[in-house]
């Protein structure tokens, strides 16, 4: 046990109903104690477990389609698994290594653990009891996922028959003992324990055995139709696993059979300052990258007490690690049902984004005559590759830079970038190495890139580069013109589509100009720059944020209307925290959209009185930042790739940029502030104790969606 950790009593558990905490469209207090209720500001990590209460109540939503409620279920699975890898796997490296506060409300890291595993286990009981709900009502819909005890003579013939031909000849099961140390086992996979009894071939007593499931396996598994059940029966590789066991030792005795996962440290440790080669020093990384500490042990409910501790010994974890549950301990996985059954009525219907009224090829002709507002995903992300598209072929284009954090496997952007450097462009892309997650992946679309002639860039040594710029240089009578992408999000044509993101094209000459200064300051080693527009992390965004909000309080202070709408994922940095208190304070009404960890309390007399927070969590993940200032009757808006968190605006490259032109100024309120502060479907209040509670419409209201509607007024029907 590690040392000042406390020991809950029992382990998490989660293999029964949850608890009743009222109305169920509330959430419980995130549980601080005593010094985290004192202190003006929330834990982050209980308000990021939060939001995964909320995106499982997406789940219990019967007005959402029975196989997305089984999508918003494993997503909330998902995102538990990311949180144990980097938010936990910080928290524990803190405790080990020694250190202050966990986060602003200054937690030290053993208290915060041990609320992290009270919080974490009832989210998990949690989500277990909706798999259980949910079964009942996929297989009312002709959708079955079939237990052992399920089973008729035909299929368990099929299954045993598909176990010796396809599954047993990939295991390697591992007897224990002192010969057979306990394996390495992967991050998040599928693994079975056996207690077995008897002796092998070589005269050994064994007790104990692991059986990996590789990845190669399908972890869902269709069932014939012919076998006398649907057309839609399916089995989890777990339950074959599981029931098949024995085939895998023959001459010993099975006493049973559970399946377990242990989640990972999936932070990549690497000293910037001591390496020569960030990509030679990533590779390194990512071959280990699977077998860091342990964090979390998942494991059947029903697993005795003893393999449990052998289990904990092994990965040595705590008690309070210890999640036991009564379903799949890879419960994300469930997600492939969704793509295997294709019932278009029991999923949200097919996105149908706008497109622009032009054509592809006069795209710098639209542009040059005013700027284009793209609102994704209602507007199609196509537009953008199409102006990539157009770029590289046009004999009139000299250069292309753009930064890349994420793409997505056969990026149609990196192919017009490849075709762009053979075109004889010159072309520059600042690949970012550490985007977490996918790291391996841009380590070798930077090695393509580089094959094809294009020049890579990694950034900057201690700074991800998380800014979304786009630069085209095309030479027009005799002159250079700078065309400008802007973006709240990443160059990835998947993620347009789920996530709802703000783009702007430009030929504005002063965007156009402060975007090649960042690049040549991210290429090259230029000076601090005075960018005449745009606002930057590390150097002005956060600066002029606090002016911002400093300027609505001597507003509000000198008696005339103030006001702040400000749209983000996170809110978790003390000075932005600070001003926003402090303007509260001074009367300036203030307004906050927060999809994730918020660690302001609002409502809070003398502190918050005129703050309100929501979240609104609906079909498409909100990813756009937005902020927007009264000014005295002059209103700025600001579209930004930043989150105001500590390491957006203090330790990332990042950019911030207005919207000028009118009435796209005009419609990025309305579209993406007004319409979520009056939406009264899918928004949820936070409290001033960290709990949450959905915002209900007005008795005989039509509740107001404002994802719904963008949807109905913007997309092609």
């Amino acid at each position: 046990m590690m040392a000042g950790t406390k020991r809950p009593k029992k382990p998490a558990q989660a293999t029964a109903e949850p608890a009743a905490t009222g109305n169920p469209g509330e959430h419980p207090a995130p549980g601080n104690d005593d010094a985290g209720q004192k202190s003006p500001y929330l834990n982050r990590e209980l308000s990021q477990i939060a939001f995964n209460e909320r995106v499982l109540a997406q789940s219990r939503d019967a007005s959402v389609p029975l196989l997305e409620r089984l999508r918003y279920l494993c997503i909330s699975s998902t995102n538990l698994d990311e949180f144990f890898e980097v938010r936990v796997a910080a928290i524990r490296h803190q405790l080990q290594f020694g250190g202050g506060a966990t986060g602003p409300d200054g937690l030290g890291p053993a208290t915060a653990l041990t609320l992290i595993h009270d919080r974490a286990g009832r989210l998990v009981q949690a989500q277990y009891a909706q798999w259980k709900a949910l079964l009942p009502e996929l297989a009312a819909a002709g959708i079955r996922v079939l237990l052992p005890s399920d089973w008729n003579g035909a299929q368990k013939r099929w299954l045993r028959r598909l176990f010796r031909k396809e599954i047993l000849p990939v295991l390697s099961p591992l007897g224990l003992d002192p010969a057979h140390p306990f394996p390495r086992i992967l991050n998040k996979s599928l693994n079975i324990v056996v207690a077995c009894e008897g002796k092998d071939a070589f005269g050994r007593n064994s007790h104990m055995a692991i059986v990996r499931a590789p990845r190669s396996l399908p972890r869902v598994i269709r069932l014939p139709a012919d076998l006398g059940g649907g057309a839609h029966d399916f089995v989890l590789l777990s339950h074959v696993l599981t029931a098949f066991v024995a085939d895998l030792l023959p001459g010993m005795q099975v006493k049973g059979a559970w399946q377990f996962r242990v989640t990972r440290n999936s932070e990549l440790s690497v000293d910037e300052d001591e390496m020569e080669n960030l990509a030679h020093a990533l590779k390194g990384e990512l071959a280990g990258r699977g077998f860091l500490n342990a964090m979390r042990l998942e494991i059947s409910a029903d697993c005795p007490g003893a393999i449990v501790k052998t289990l904990l010994k092994n990965f040595e974890l705590d008690d309070n690690a210890v999640y036991r549950v009564d379903g799949p301990v890879n419960l994300n996985r469930a997600v492939q049902i969704h793509a295997l059954v294709d019932r278009p009525e029991l999923k949200f219907p097919p996105l149908r984004p706008r497109l622009p009224d032009v054509e592809p090829d006069e795209l710098f002709e639209t542009i040059r005559r005013s700027d284009l507002l793209l609102h994704h995903p209602f507007d199609s992300f196509a537009t953008v590759i199409d102006l990539l598209k157009e770029a590289a072929r046009d004999p009139d284009v000299l250069a292309i830079k753009q930064t890349l954090y994420r793409t997505g496997r056969d990026s149609a952007m990196v192919e017009h970038l490849i075709e762009a450097s053979r075109n004889g462009k010159d072309v520059t892309v600042v690949v970012e190495l550490r985007a977490r997650f996918d790291e391996e992946a841009n380590i070798r679309l930077a090695d393509r890139l580089q094959e094809a002639g294009v020049q890579v860039v990694y950034g900057v040594v201690g700074y991800k580069t998380h800014a979304k710029m786009l630069l085209i240089v095309r030479r027009e009578r005799g002159k250079l013109r700078r065309y400008v992408h802007l973006s709240t999000g990443n160059y990835h044509a998947g993620t347009a589509r789920a996530y709802t993101d703000i783009g702007l094209l430009t030929a504005d000459a002063d965007f156009g100009e402060d975007v090649n200064l960042l690049f040549q300051q991210l290429s090259g080693l230029a000076p601090t720059i005075k960018l005449k527009r745009l606002l930057q992390s590390p150097f002005t965004l956060h600066k002029s944020l606090l002016k911002k909000i400093a300027r609505e309080a001597r507003h509000a202070r000198a008696g005339k209307p103030a006001r702040i709408v400000a749209r983000m994922n996170a809110l978790t940095e003390v000075g932005v925290m600070d001003a926003l208190y402090d303007a509260s304070r001074a009367g300036v009404r203030i307004e906050l959209i927060v999809r994730g960890a918020c660690a302001l309390r609002p409502g809070v007399a003398g502190m918050s009185d005129n703050i309100s927070v929501r979240s609104v969590v609906g079909r498409f993940l909100e990813h756009s930042r937005v902020c927007w200032f009264g000014n005295d009757g002059t209103p700025e808006i600001w579209c930004s790739s930043a989150d105001w968190m500590d390491r957006n605006l203090l330790r990332r490259v990042e950019t911030c940029f207005p919207i000028l032109e009118k009435d796209l100024a005009t419609r990025v309120y309305a579209e993406a502030l007004d319409a979520y502060l009056r939406d009264d479907s899918q928004a949820w209040e936070l409290h001033a104790d960290g709990s949450y509670t959905r915002v209900q419409a007005p008795t005989g209201q039509t509740p107001y969606c404002a994802q719904a509607d963008l949807l109905a007024r913007i997309c092609q029907s």
